[in-house]
């Protein structure tokens, strides 16, 4: 069994040093220059002695039968040292998941989704070990496959999940329906009977991959106690060990995680990928393993955005107030559950917008299918909707006779407006203000391709340097969008974060350590915890110790969640601290610097200073051999689940409001499209490192570019195969894709947060769709609803 052999490229302890760098500076990053000099270690340039290799063989079919398996050729070959299938698993529990517990390890009896894992192999070299896989003989016999809303919901339907016994089985009216959530107020009915007109929409949204840098990678290292060292690229540490551990067999305190370098996330790391598979191989050999996934198996091995059918009905009086909203959402959740019982929940409760609607009758459902899992990804669920509620919106005030942002803001939700859930938004809702704010800047230039004597920088245009055009048959469209998103963990879930910080001196300098288990997926916690604890605790030097499972859950690296959570508890660890740190002053100096009794005393720039900017002593002299340590947990305010029947309930804790005006321009006669502009306005609450801030809102926005006009998991609905795993075939953008995108961000701040900070990451990735959407549809006068566009959309070929 290995030994504690030294893991090259392990996470190591990131120690930051500024003179200045608190909360509302734009802190520089101390991984960013390692990221973009090719120096920093992501998971998959881990290395270990003696290390082996994993490799997994996935299903070729969506739906069938697995009739026999012959690994004997496979473990015949010279290196390998294991292959396993589910009749190999240790332990009784052989299935895991985020929310329903329906997903095996390995395939048993069926696969249910094309790209499933059949088999694990271990080998001494990565090649022998693809070889090996490709050497395993199974035997499978084809079932009808699942595919879409029609084929789940026949009556004669073949089950994706026999014998379902979960918590939402009781509340479906179908097996093949994963979860579903009604939301009634008012009177939708009545209330369409006095609409003066009335508009209604059938919308497609495409499954979007989230195409993160680094694909699923870890090292899995076997110990002298029997149990397992991982280190690993994910979003939650805590949610993986719960998952992985019974189906080891393990306790789970025998099964230590540690977080490696993740090249991006996006909601595509929250299930377990390789995890498991790498531990099995590794306790079965005794031998570290290693596996990282190809980019061609990466789009295997992680759930997707949900692709939707979305069907809209609006009203509105002739002065052009909403009257009334009628909608149904159904979202492809494909073989297994992930996080779908979330996204329908908040799909269904982020389903009217931004905007004020006193009827509604929504309903969301989530399907189980032979296409791909999907689950998480940046947005979850409220991204779907917002392209349908926004054509809507646009629709509606043409046939009012309304301009369409005036139309938006004289609808608009503020603070205090009844969202359908019945729930009050109890913090500041700019949603007037950042349409105002969009549709005040100006705009680009007209035909700014055009240059001297009648040529054409075609580099500006359509089709770019392909020279497909001079300017002929360009027109431009201009079109907006505003958006709604939750922030945190919803209906009741217990959303809490954890943070240890200590406080001590090191050559004579007063320094503190902040230790979380929040995974840093690019988002830039780690700055921001620095900077929170050189803010409440006036030092300098802060070293952020790895994240791993030896200190209490973070929560998930999603929902918009981890610098209002982890933030907060690093921020409460913090207050706390500096209270222990005072108390000892006022034990050193009490009795003679009346001071410490009487004043409030805070700490900055290494010293104790009253309120009113007296110092009164040096932190490292204070501190001297005492160390202070604690560990503190922070909770933000309880939330309730919908109720199952009417959607009613305080289920989120706050939103985040984006707006988007795209400036495109279409080349109509070959149907191709430059966006020229993406110009957005987002209220932060509090912009903790500004900087980060709008580097958030650009990645937002240019991944809602993405499915607006190229990204898209290609699904054969006749096999449930995917027909483009890969970049040649799946598309995302380029920086000559991507558009100038100016960001004006608006601090209002919501009092219930620390710092009154507001999650912010994910909105923008809602309203930019609908808005490149909403210009296209300008330029065009097509009607245009199914992401993505593409050129046969807008020339009829």
């Amino acid at each position: 069994m290995a030994g504690t052999k030294t893991t090259t490229g392990a996470p190591t302890d990131v120690t930051q040093k500024h003179n200045k760098g608190g909360i509302g500076e734009s802190t520089l990053r101390p991984d960013g220059t390692l990221k973009v000099t090719g120096e920093f270690a992501y998971s998959s340039d881990m290395w270990h002695e003696d290390m082996l290799w994993g490799q997994t063989l996935r299903s070729t079919v969506a739906h069938a039968e697995i009739v026999s398996i012959d690994t004997a050729e496979a473990l015949a070959m010279d290196g390998v040292y294991a292959v396993l299938t589910y009749d190999d698993l240790p332990a009784e529990m052989k299935n895991y998941g985020l929310e329903i517990q329906d997903t095996p390890v390995l395939a048993h009896g069926k696969v249910r989704h094309h790209g499933e894992p059949v088999a694990l192999v271990a080998a001494d070299h990565p090649e022998t070990a693809r070889r090996a896989a490709a050497k395993i003989k199974i035997e499978y016999k084809e079932l009808p496959v699942i595919t879409d809303e029609a084929s789940a919901l026949a009556p004669d339907a073949v089950l994706v999940h026999e014998g379902r016994d979960d918590e939402y089985i009781k509340w479906v009216s179908h097996p093949n329906i994963v979860h579903n959530q009604p939301i009634i107020r008012g009177d939708a009915e009545e209330a369409a009977k006095k609409a003066d007109f009335v508009v209604k929409g059938e919308y497609t949204f495409g499954m979007q991959d989230q195409a993160f840098l680094g694909p699923e990678s870890g090292l899995a290292v076997p110990s002298e106690d029997g149990g397992v060292d991982l280190y690993v690229a994910t979003q939650w540490l805590h949610s993986d060990l719960e998952q992985i551990a019974p189906v080891l067999g393990l306790p789970e305190e025998k099964v230590r995680m540690t977080l490696s370098g993740v090249g991006g996330a996006f909601g595509g790391r929250e299930d377990i990928s390789m995890q498991i598979h790498a531990c099995l191989l590794a306790l079965r050999t005794g031998k570290p393993v290693k596996i990282v996934y190809n980019r061609f198996e990466s789009f295997f091995g992680h759930v997707h955005r949900h692709p939707a059918k979305l069907y809209y009905e609006h009203g509105a009086t002739k002065d052009g107030k909403l009257t009334h909203m009628k909608c149904k959402i159904v979202l492809d959740g494909g073989a297994y559950a992930s996080a779908s019982p979330a996204v329908v929940g908040n799909a269904s409760s982020l389903s009217a917008g931004p905007y004020v609607i006193d009827n509604v009758d929504i309903e969301a459902v989530a399907l189980y299918t032979n296409n791909p899992p999907c689950g998480a990804m940046r947005g979850f669920g409220a991204v779907q909707a917002c392209f349908a509620y926004e054509a809507q919106m646009d629709k509606l005030a043409d046939k009012v006779g309304m301009d369409r942002v005036e139309f938006r803001q004289l609808n608009a939700m503020e603070q205090g407006t009844l969202l359908p859930t019945g729930q009050p938004v109890d913090s500041p809702a700019p949603v007037a203000e950042i349409l105002r704010r969009v549709k005040a800047r100006p705009l680009p230039p007209e035909r700014q391709w055009e240059i001297a004597d009648g040529d054409a920088d075609v580099r500006e245009l359509p089709g770019g340097l392909s020279n497909t055009t001079h300017g002929e048959g360009v027109v431009r469209g201009v079109g907006y969008a505003v958006g709604i998103k939750n922030v945190g963990f919803s209906e009741g879930f217990d959303d809490y974060s954890t943070a240890k910080v200590r406080m001590e001196v090191i050559n004579g300098e007063a320094v503190a350590t902040v230790h979380t288990a929040m995974a840093e997926v690019g988002q830039g916690g780690i700055t921001v915890h620095a900077q929170i604890a050189r803010t409440e605790l006036g030092v300098q030097q802060v070293t952020i110790h790895p994240a791993d499972t030896q200190v209490g859950s973070a929560g998930s690296t999603s929902a918009s969640r981890q610098t209002y959570v982890t933030g907060g508890a690093v921020k409460n660890s913090c207050e706390l601290v500096r209270e222990k740190v005072l108390e000892i002053g006022r034990r050193k100096y009490g009795s003679y610097h009346p001071a410490w009794a009487t004043a409030e005393l805070l700490l900055e720039g290494g010293k104790v200073v009253t309120d009113g900017g007296e110092a009164l002593a040096d932190l490292a002299e204070l501190l001297e051999d005492e160390t202070v340590e604690i560990e503190a947990e922070w909770r933000h305010r309880p939330t309730v689940a919908f109720d199952k029947r009417t959607g009613q309930g305080n289920g989120h804790v706050q939103y985040s409001f984006a707006a988007h005006r795209a400036v495109v321009e279409v080349d109509t006669e070959l149907g191709l499209v430059k966006v020229i502009e993406l110009a957005t306005a987002q209220d932060v609450g509090k912009a903790l490192n500004p900087l980060s801030v709008v580097g958030q809102i650009q990645g937002g926005t240019t991944q809602g570019l993405g499915v607006a006009v190229m990204e898209e998991i290609v699904v054969d609905p006749k096999t449930a195969k995917v027909r483009n795993p890969s970049f040649t075939d799946y598309l995302i953008p380029t920086i000559l894709d991507t558009p100038t995108i100016p960001v004006d961000v608006l601090e209002l701040a919501d009092p219930n947060a620390p710092y009154g900070l507001r999650g912010m990451g994910e909105a923008p990735t809602l309203s930019s769709t609908p808005a490149v959407l909403a210009a296209i549809r300008n330029a065009t006068g097509l009607e245009l609803n199914k992401t993505p566009v593409r050129p046969e959309h807008l020339t009829g070929t």
